[in-house]
């Protein structure tokens, strides 16, 4: 019978490692969300696996040695607990087929912060100042505007010291 395991990918190797592995006759799934990214300027979207470095893969052990899956290309290991591979519940798997891309996770894999929202600054030169989130600046940045002497600023910050109010 087939199990479902997790395979830990190199850096951004899900698509070649799920390529050699389904030309071994291994079945795998990543999840994918559409996120939006700002590119030269402009905001698009883009798929991304929801979780980056895993791929989910299905096999019978008895056919495809363990040792097979785990030296195919893109692929770094499988997830184990001590020496023995994780398996992943079929449940867990159905109800990712089942959510994909859908706009709760697209939220949750953000963080949303809405231009307008309340924030606090927890580090970094403006440590402890309230402002007001504006719009993001790439992936890890957002422009925040800011009081200094009773004038609004624009400022750029990692997204890593900001918390909602």
């Amino acid at each position: 019978m087939n199990s479902w395991y997790l395979l830990y990918c190199k850096r951004s190797e899900q698509q070649r490692a799920e390529q050699h592995l389904k030309r071994q006759g291994v079945d795998c799934y990543y999840p994918q969300v559409t996120v939006e990214k700002i590119r030269r300027g402009k905001r698009s979207p883009q798929l991304e696996p929801l979780f980056p470095n895993y791929v989910f893969a299905t096999f019978d052990p008895e056919l495809i040695a363990f040792t097979t899956v785990r030296s195919t290309r893109g692929v770094v290991d499988f997830v184990r607990q001590g020496a023995t591979p994780v398996t992943v519940p079929f449940d867990l798997i159905k109800t990712l087929m089942a959510h994909e891309d859908s706009d709760e996770q697209r939220a949750q894999l953000n963080d949303i912060l809405k231009p307008g929202d309340e924030v606090e600054v927890l580090d970094g030169q403006f440590e402890g100042s309230d402002a007001i989130y504006k719009e993001a600046d790439g992936e890890m940045r957002s422009i925040l505007l800011i009081n200094l002497i009773n004038r609004q600023v624009e400022v750029s910050t990692e997204n890593s010291v900001l918390r909602r109010k």
